[in-house]
């Protein structure tokens, strides 16, 4: 039997080597609710889970649901469509809280951002766009380009036309600064869009009154307004759309990673069907556009969702999670709170405490004790780590999340 050395060194030979997932830390054999299982057996909380296991690591409805696709179409060629692609098409339509919507698919998140960017520049007429220095899109030549206003250099350039203003998240008079400095790209006439997540996938919280400010400054000046949910929608905040907590729709909203049931590769734009205007384009023209097998899992996957009120869910079980991390800092003084909403949230240490400075060597260290500790998780900013659960998460599982963070807080 194949060990998880063998396996990894033998993945770090056989791939090109990048940030984050080759070479690779272990080997899974399997992957079931909130855990995952090594190649020697053994199991780890996965507080991470790339943010698509909504519903847990293989939900056995959606690999039924998959088994049953198999036997009836697997592939549709772009020129026709399916069931599955249409009532997944109708079933996000039906959420949409806003005026009359229509939708395109991709097999990710990065690509379907870039379908959201073509839409608003062929709407507007305009080619420029805003959006959050230090922010994350995805990793396609326009998707990435829009997270840094100076990637490494040795990428070349990225589209032109970017501006990248200053986040909510950056410190006192951050959002102050941030609307004042849309509010002066917007006059020139030239955006097309304004694209942000809506909360940040590191869970900072925006305040409650920002996007509707930005909203009435997009209203002003005819830009449109992407909100990227690949990480934070579909329930994963307590409301399906993370949006409607700030009380600002967009035109058009990304959806992706859970989407696919936590097994397959889709994602969604949903977008006023005002932009709708051209149809002579190719805006998303993906050899597995509408394929049935991934639209059935995303199908199921909200079928689902609305059937055990898992949206409602997140929200009881993120404040059973939120105020076990209040409960903890009161008596571990490394540990200092929690931020984010529903069950998008990040645990926050105090560095100081802990002997050493915030920044990337204290990330890791919290990162290794929590490995330590039977919990996979990822940095999120210099001195907090991620708490990302299931929506299926149960209260049993929550105590024995918030023992071993309380063991990690002790240690670190």
């Amino acid at each position: 039997m194949t060990d998880s050395h063998d396996l990894t060194a033998r993945d770090a030979a056989a791939f090109f080597h990048q940030h984050g997932s080759s070479p690779c830390i272990g080997a899974l054999r399997a992957a079931r609710g909130i855990w995952l299982e090594d190649m020697a057996g053994r199991r780890l909380i996965d507080l991470h889970g790339n943010t698509v296991h909504h519903l847990g690591h293989g939900h056995p409805e959606i690999v039924a649901a998959l088994k049953r696709q198999l036997d009836e179409l697997a592939f549709s060629p772009r020129r026709f469509t399916n069931e599955p692609a249409v009532a997944l098409a109708e079933a996000l339509l039906a959420r949409w809280p806003g005026p009359p919507a229509r939708v395109l698919f991709a097999t990710g998140g990065s690509d379907a951002i870039e379908i959201a960017l073509k839409l608003a520049r062929v709407a507007t007429c305009r080619q420029e766009t805003v959006s959050l220095e230090g922010s994350y899109h995805g990793h396609g030549f326009g998707a990435f380009g829009l997270s840094q206003a100076a990637p490494d250099p040795r990428l070349g350039g990225f589209l032109p036309g970017r501006h990248h203003v200053t986040p909510y998240w950056a410190g006192e008079g951050g959002p102050a600064r941030m609307l004042e400095e849309i509010a002066g790209l917007l006059a020139t006439g030239r955006i097309a869009a304004v694209i942000a997540e809506p909360m940040r996938s590191n869970c900072h919280v925006p305040p409650m009154d920002l996007w509707p400010q930005v909203r009435a400054l997009c209203d002003a000046h005819g830009t449109k307004l992407i909100f990227d949910e690949i990480p934070s929608g579909l329930g994963k905040t307590g409301r399906f759309f993370a949006f409607e907590h700030f009380g600002a729709t967009p035109d058009m909203v990304v959806l992706g990673k859970a989407l696919g049931g936590g097994m397959v590769p889709i994602a969604a734009v949903i977008g006023d069907a005002g932009l709708n205007v051209a149809p002579e384009l190719e805006l998303g023209h993906y050899t597995h556009e509408k394929n049935p097998l991934t639209t059935r899992a995303a199908l199921t996957m909200l079928e689902i969702l609305a059937r055990d009120d898992l949206v409602s869910r997140a929200r009881e079980a993120g404040g059973r999670l939120a105020s076990g991390v209040a409960d903890i800092a009161t008596r571990v003084p490394s540990v200092t709170g929690v931020r984010g909403m529903g069950l998008l949230l990040a645990v926050e240490f105090d560095a100081a405490r802990c002997g050493q400075a915030p920044g990337a060597t204290f990330a890791e260290h919290l990162v290794a004790t929590c490995l330590a500790q039977g919990l996979s998780t990822t940095a999120k900013g210099g001195s907090a780590i991620g708490l990302s659960l299931p929506l299926t998460v149960t209260d049993v599982e929550i105590s024995d999340v918030l023992d071993r963070i309380e063991t990690v807080g002790r240690r670190v």
